[in-house]
């Protein structure tokens, strides 16, 4: 796989040093068991897989060279370029600025826009009308564009099974940026409507059965399919593609369930499924799929709590922080710095976006037991941060080492 060249300082040479060495000793990665740092007093394991993915380094190393590359000009970013605020941070210290929030607010306006301006494509990707906009006033997209390959592999799926007369069933979080851009490039080509869950999923597939009238389904999913959709024809041949941050399960148990609504409901084989339901199964995110994977893994060991580092506003994350909370006391922080001297610890409730402090979170009992995980788009020198400020707890922090 490519490498890439992003920032030093996002580097953790403990870190870079665990992974080579899990990456030689099971190079066809079937071994999803964590990685223990012993350290006596604390045992922290880290999951097999996590931290930057592909997209991610591919839109840091774009980004900072776009800046390198234009000394002088005014530099943009359509909206956080991934769901970490560090590596944003460090963007708008080298003087970037970002012309929209994560919810497509606009923050500065696009009329100020002139074509000697460079705007940089978040690695969310963006809508088609977005792109002709900024072209349109002179601005040259696809020079500085960010976009994620596997994004672009779904809208590139989308459009393949469209052209077969699919219609797009969409399962994301219908206000995310790459949920956004996903719809845009989708409707393009078919028919699309996008699922935020399984209870989504349930609701369409009583359209799709005839047990809800379709007059009904505008309302029910209002805002959240594309013009001219037709729910009395549109649900008759389907394919469901995803944002590839979501839960990989929770996509592939979507489609399984309305395929099996297909199956029952058109008398359908596994000769013929075809004829009424894409198999889009390759649309899913491999790094999503190992991070989450992984975690999985991890949460086998015996532990006592579980932190979570990266973006509060980052989906991959916090499907990570979720997948922890089934089993264990689980803290969401963005960096080691919401760890304080008196190991109090700030973290973040995802479910009702609040923060709010434990105090002295860290148990006696020993050996303490901590698994720990990142984001797809968090920094791994910020994950050596956390387990550095966490086994100074016992006095330990000196002798880490792999």
């Amino acid at each position: 796989m490519k490498s890439f060249n992003v920032p030093v300082h996002y580097r953790s040479p403990l870190i870079a040093s665990i992974k080579k060495s899990r990456k030689e000793a099971d190079k066809m990665k079937k071994d999803f068991s964590p990685t223990l740092l012993d350290l006596g007093p604390v045992q922290i394991y880290l999951a097999r897989h996590f931290g930057f993915c592909y997209g991610v380094e591919n839109a840091i190393e774009i980004a900072f060279q776009t800046i390198e590359e234009n000394p002088g000009k005014r530099i943009f970013l359509l909206s956080e370029m991934i769901h970490n605020p560090q590596v944003n941070a460090d963007l708008q210290a080298m003087g970037v600025q970002f012309l929209q929030d994560t919810l497509g607010k606009q923050l500065i306006p696009f009329e100020s826009l002139t074509s000697d301006d460079v705007v940089i494509i978040p690695a969310f990707g963006t809508t088609l009308e977005m792109e002709a906009y900024l072209n349109s006033l002179g601005i040259t997209t696809s020079k500085y564009n960010t976009t994620c390959p596997f994004v672009e592999k779904v809208w590139n799926r989308s459009e393949q099974i469209a052209n077969k007369g699919y219609s797009i069933i969409i399962h994301g979080k219908p206000k995310h940026e790459e949920t956004r851009a996903t719809f845009s490039h989708a409707r393009a080509n078919a028919p699309a409507v996008v699922l935020n869950d399984m209870n989504d999923a349930i609701i369409l597939a009583d359209y799709i059965t005839g047990k809800k009238p379709s007059e009904d389904f505008y309302e029910e999913f209002k805002g959240r399919y594309s013009e001219g959709f037709d729910a009395s024809k549109d649900l008759q041949k389907i394919g469901v593609v995803n944002q590839t941050t979501q839960l990989a399960s929770d996509t592939q148990a979507i489609a399984d369930y309305l395929k099996q609504q297909m199956i029952a409901h058109y008398g359908l084989t596994a000769e013929t499924i075809a004829t009424r339901f894409a198999d889009t199964r390759d649309t899913l995110c491999y790094a999503t799929m190992d991070n989450q994977t992984a975690v999985t893994a991890m949460l086998d060991t015996p532990a006592d709590l579980a932190i979570v580092v990266g973006g509060y506003n980052s989906s991959n994350t916090t499907h990570l922080v979720e997948l922890c909370e089934e089993k264990l006391p689980t803290y969401f922080i963005s960096g080691p710095e919401k760890i304080g001297d008196d190991f109090s610890i700030e973290h973040f409730n995802f479910h009702n976006k609040t923060s709010s402090v434990t105090p002295n979170f860290l148990p006696e009992n020993k050996p303490t037991r901590i698994l720990i995980t990142s984001g797809a788009s968090c920094p791994d020198a910020i994950v050596e941060q956390v387990i550095y400020k966490v086994a100074s707890k016992w006095g330990v922090a000196e002798s880490i080492k792999f």
